[in-house]
């Protein structure tokens, strides 16, 4: 029985390491969006490469996110903000992001592609497609 408890217990302070380390990453900076691609590896869907520019050059061409502390999390979009609750799910490689009453009946679910101390890519589902968010620190 004690092993797996020990085995519990590490696999526990293991997600939770991973989750701080993604979390202290992202936090107190200001993520700008500069690139919208389509996630390496799909197969090529002119409308998906399309939509990925006029992503990019329409609704994401001055976008910004931040994650602060007590899980707020700020996207501005055009220069309105809105504001929401964020969550690290998958040993920090998921980001839950809800309204700011945190109900998950508005959760969006974002994928860390990579993230560095200057660098942040995410892919995101829009509509019926995935794109990745490539933003750098400012």
């Amino acid at each position: 029985m004690k092993i797996p408890i020990l085995f519990l217990s590490a696999a526990i302070a293991l997600a939770a390491c991973n989750s701080g380390k993604t979390n202290a990453l992202l936090q107190h900076k200001k993520w700008k969006v500069y690139d919208v691609t389509v996630p390496a590896g799909s197969s090529y869907n002119h409308v998906q490469a399309s939509q990925a520019k006029d992503l990019k050059d329409g609704y994401y061409s001055d976008a910004y996110y931040q994650f602060l502390d007590n899980d707020l999390f700020i996207a501005t979009i055009g220069g309105v903000p809105d504001s929401g609750k964020y969550s690290l799910l998958s040993n920090g490689k998921i980001i839950s992001v809800t309204g700011a009453n945190g109900s998950r009946g508005s959760e969006h679910l974002v994928e860390v592609v990579k993230l560095t101390d200057t660098e942040f890519d995410m892919k995101v589902t829009t509509g019926e497609y995935y794109f990745v968010l490539r933003t750098r620190k400012q």
